[in-house]
């Protein structure tokens, strides 16, 4: 049994020990305020538990809490509670380790980064800095009654230095009154930040006198003293800040995509429309094609999952010694590199044309594997410029498997990127037309032609067709709305 700090939003500020033990899952128990992206560590079979805390609805109670962690911990299972922030700090964390301790269930609580310094570090508000505040004091706005008994604000007020204010949105005019009386000048700056590290992150600044009827509305961290009238914004200054994007690639290649986009402010929607399966005859002409490779002249490679089934296949490198390679755009290039293999040939434009206008001419062999459906125009091209080509299935592309609420996500979502024919093909059988978001942007011509032909307006194609061309144009579009 894992108690996970999974960090204040952000799903990149989960730790390196977090994500290993979510990886390992057989059960993940989360809040509402777990990240989809962390959710989606957990391996594919893993069981997803939401018992999230929403204000104003029902929900579970605790002790219902710690009786199923207890009941999934004795069953033997790799267990995950997935806790937003850090678990000991006003998550209720020490009370499902006592609950855990009691019934002999071992566990480990991994750390998290609290919503208390990543939220105002993200807003641009330092909780300490020279010559204005040289400390910070956490307080819970949520104790019953709201922590008019059980916390002394008025001391608080006393303390001096930065207060930091956890789940403080509904009680935030009374706090604030409290704090006057306890000798803070009612113009104390006040900075409230919602959703703090993630795309739907908004600063309110006010004063301590203006709290209380500032648009302040859950979740939110609220930073009170002289440090929240800094501005160091820098994370909602990012150029996709606020917008949303769908991502189809296949699961395992979507990272790159992903970690581009959010590196650029944006909140990523992964549904990854395609999967990779095996081809037809299980792979036999494939295993059969890498045991002869000696006997080609070329092998053209035009993707990166052609690389993956491929090359894995050859007894060596020096299986290839003699032939000659050609690749398809850098994303192929570099999978080659990844086995050490320095490609011969790649196009100046990523599509089987412009490799069709570099290729010699020839009388030999050319081996080429790729997808189970593709265009035709690179064999042909190739038989015409003289040479026999052998097309092997290297794999299949086969509809990904959705969850509903990750299609809702998609819905809502401002943009959605296509790097396949497949993806948009895919896409539109798993998540039907009513899913595609306004904004439609593709790596390339030959995926822009397949989502009109499926009567999907493109907005644009990336003139460089690679993933980073890709993300270039989503904020060429994204950017300036």
């Amino acid at each position: 049994m894992y108690l996970v700090g999974a960090g204040p939003g952000d799903p990149d500020l989960i730790t390196v020990r977090g994500a290993d033990v979510l990886r390992r899952a057989d059960v993940v128990v989360y809040d509402r305020l777990s990240a989809e992206a962390l959710l989606a560590l957990a391996p594919p079979g893993a069981e997803r538990i939401s018992v999230g805390k929403t204000p104003g609805h029902a929900s579970a109670a605790q002790a219902d809490i710690n009786a199923l962690l207890v009941d999934k911990g004795k069953a033997g299972l790799e267990v995950v509670r997935l806790k937003g922030g850090d678990p000991f700090v006003f998550a209720r964390g020490g009370e499902e380790a006592a609950a855990l301790r009691d019934a002999g269930v071992p566990f480990e609580v991994v750390p998290g980064i609290t919503s208390a310094i990543a939220v105002p570090a993200y807003a641009g508000v330092p909780v300490t800095h020279r010559g204005v505040s040289t400390s910070f004091t956490v307080v819970t706005g949520h104790e019953a009654p709201w922590a008019a008994e059980e916390t002394d604000w008025e001391g608080v007020a006393r303390v001096g230095g930065t207060i930091v204010v956890l789940m403080g949105a509904a009680t935030r005019g009374a706090i604030a009154e409290r704090l006057i009386a306890g000798g803070m000048a009612p113009d104390t700056p006040v900075a409230s930040v919602q959703w703090g590290t993630r795309a739907e992150q908004r600063t309110v600044r006010t004063t301590l006198a203006g709290l209380g009827a500032a648009p302040v509305e859950a979740p939110a961290t609220i930073v009170i003293g002289a440090v929240a009238a800094i501005d160091l914004a820098w994370f909602e200054r990012r150029p996709l800040f606020g917008k949303r994007v769908v991502v189809t690639r296949a699961r395992h290649q979507a990272s790159d995509l992903v970690h581009a986009l959010r590196g650029l402010g944006a909140e990523t929607v992964e549904v990854p429309a395609i999967e990779i399966g095996e081809p037809a005859d299980g792979g036999a002409a494939l295993q059969a094609a890498a045991a002869n490779v000696g006997q080609f002249d070329w092998v053209v490679f035009t993707s990166v999952n052609a690389v993956g089934r491929f090359v894995p296949l050859l007894r060596d490198a020096r299986a290839l010694g003699g032939v000659q390679i050609a690749a398809i755009g850098p994303g192929t290039a570099d999978a080659l590199a990844g086995f050490n293999l320095v490609p011969d040939l790649v196009p100046e434009q990523f599509v089987a044309e412009s490799l069709l206008g570099a290729f010699p001419a020839g009388t030999g062999r050319v081996l080429l594997p790729r997808a189970a459906v593709a265009r035709d125009v690179l064999p042909e091209g190739l038989t015409a410029k003289g040479w026999h080509v052998d097309v092997v299935e290297a794999y299949r592309t086969i509809a990904g498997d959705v969850a509903p609420d990750v299609l809702a996500a998609a819905r809502a979502a401002d943009a959605i990127t296509f790097t396949s024919s497949s993806t948009v093909t895919r896409y539109l059988e798993v998540a039907g037309r009513d899913a595609v978001p306004p904004v439609v942007v593709c790596i390339g011509p030959i995926t822009a032609q397949t989502a009109r032909d499926n009567g999907l307006t493109v907005d644009a194609e990336a003139e460089e067709h690679s993933i980073p061309g890709l993300v270039d144009t989503v904020v060429r579009l994204m950017s300036h709305d």
